[in-house]
C-alpha cells in the first residue's frame, strides 16, 4: 500500500516507521515546510492518506483527499465541530474517511468498557464521576479529543450528566471547579512535560473511589492504530469512525 503522510511531526515519523515495518511504502510526506508539494498530482500517487497535521490545516487536507479520490485516515483532533460539513463533503465527492480521537487499540477497548461502566453506575448515584487527562505541554487542544470521547461515552449512559466542562491546569496545580454545574461532567486537563497521554475516569463517594485508567507509554499505539485504519479503509467508501473498524 502506498501512503501519503499529511503531517510529518513526531507522530508522522512513528507512523512512517510502523508502516514500513508492515511492508507499506511512503510516497509523500508533508509538513509545514513543504506545503507546496501537497498537490493533486502528488496526492494521487497514494492509495491512502494518513492525516496528523494541525487543527488549522486538517479540514483543507481532508477536502483535498476527497477531491482526488484518496481515502483519508484522520487522527488530528480539534475539528469535530465541523463533522457535519465533512460528512456532506464526503458524500458530495463520494469520498472515504475514517476518523478517531484516538486510534490506539487499547484506548478503543477503554472507550467500550467506559460506556459499560457508566451504564452500571446508574444504579449507584452516590458516586460522583469526573475525567482526568494528562498530556505533554506541546498538545494544542484542551481537553484532549480522547477525553471528550470518554466524557461523551459517560454522558450517553449516565443519567445524572447532561454535558461536560473543562478545567485546564499547568503542571500539578489544583484545578478550580467551582463553576461546574451538578449535571456537568468535569474534565480536568493537566499539561506536563513528556507525557504521551494518561486518561482516568474516577467515580468517588464518601466511602471509596473507583479509578479506571489508560496510560500510554509512548506514541506507538496511536501510530499502529492509524496504520491499521489505513489498511481497513483502503477499498471502502463513505464516512467512518474508528468504531466501525473495531468490532466489540
Amino acid at each position: 500500500m502506498k501512503i501519503a503522510l499529511l503531517g510529518y511531526g513526531k507522530m508522522g515519523k512513528i507512523i512512517e516507521k510502523i508502516a514500513i515495518d508492515r511492508k507499506h511504502e511512503i510516497v509523500l510526506k508533508i509538513d509545514q515546510d513543504n506545503q507546496h508539494e501537497l498537490t493533486a498530482e502528488n496526492l494521487k500517487k497514494a492509495d491512502v492518506a494518513i492525516e496528523f497535521s494541525t487543527p488549522a490545516t486538517v479540514l483543507a487536507n481532508i477536502k483535498q483527499c476527497f477531491e482526488v479520490g484518496v481515502p483519508v485516515v484522520v487522527g488530528t483532533t480539534g475539528w469535530h465541530d465541523y463533522i457535519d460539513d465533512v460528512k456532506q463533503a464526503c458524500q458530495q465527492f463520494d469520498g472515504s474517511i475514517i476518523y478517531a480521537t484516538n486510534f490506539s487499540v487499547g484506548v478503543n477497548i477503554f472507550f467500550h468498557i467506559n460506556k459499560m461502566l457508566a451504564k452500571l453506575m446508574n444504579n449507584y448515584p452516590y458516586y460522583e464521576v469526573q475525567v482526568e487527562e494528562i498530556h505533554h505541554t506541546q498538545k494544542l487542544d484542551s481537553p484532549s479529543g480522547t477525553a471528550i470521547t470518554i466524557a461523551e461515552g459517560i454522558i450517553e449512559n449516565l443519567e445524572s450528566k447532561k454535558g461536560w466542562a473543562n478545567v485546564l491546569t499547568a503542571g500539578n496545580d489544583e484545578a478550580t471547579d467551582d463553576n461546574i454545574k451538578e449535571d456537568q461532567l468535569l474534565i480536568e486537563s493537566f499539561r506536563i512535560e513528556n507525557v504521551p497521554g494518561t486518561h482516568t475516569v474516577i467515580y468517588d463517594s464518601e466511602v471509596d473511589s473507583i479509578e479506571f485508567k489508560h496510560t500510554a507509554h509512548n506514541r506507538n499505539g496511536f501510530a499502529l492504530g492509524a496504520v491499521l485504519a489505513a489498511e481497513w479503509v483502503q477499498n471502502k467508501k463513505g464516512f467512518h469512525s474508528v468504531q466501525d473498524m473495531f468490532s466489540f
